[in-house]
């Protein structure tokens, strides 16, 4: 089965959550990228222990940083922001899509949401200021699937 989507971690702060997104990517067939520096020491043993059963399935990439993702995706880079102005239900998904999350404690650099295809929001009619990464990429990479099925 190919890929619909893939996911991108980008300098994620938490363990746990990276965890998650592998857990994530298995579910869905999704490749999980993880752009260093990391909060942690990264490590596919860790991972596997984040990521319980699921570290063995998974398909994660590891980059060193930032210019080595750019260089290594072939999809559209579709940034997951609270600041962006595209509503997550109104976009249009393609096959191949790159969804990346920012760091938990900051997000992403101004430089790098520049170089993204496309930034989309999740609305939250709660009030909420930010979902946690590995939620809002659950959230998106189900929207994606829905619409590419």
């Amino acid at each position: 089965m190919s890929h619909l989507i893939e996911l991108a971690a980008f300098q994620p702060d938490l363990a746990p959550n990276l965890g998650s997104l592998v857990r994530l990517g298995v579910c869905f067939n999704a490749p999980v990228h993880v752009i260093e520096p990391c909060g942690f020491p990264f490590s596919m043993k860790l991972l596997a222990s984040r990521a319980l059963d699921y570290g063995e399935k998974a398909d994660v990439r590891h980059h060193d940083d930032w210019e080595a993702f750019q260089t290594a995706r072939t999809g559209r880079l579709v940034l997951l922001s609270t600041k962006a102005d595209a509503d997550l239900w109104e976009f249009p998904f393609e096959r191949g899509d790159v969804l990346m999350v920012g760091r938990e404690s900051a997000g992403v650099p101004n430089d790098v949401a520049a170089q993204a295809d496309h930034a989309v929001r999740i609305a939250m009619p709660g009030g909420g200021r930010s979902l946690n990464v590995a939620i809002a990429a659950g959230i998106a990479v189900a929207e994606a699937t829905r619409q590419l099925r």
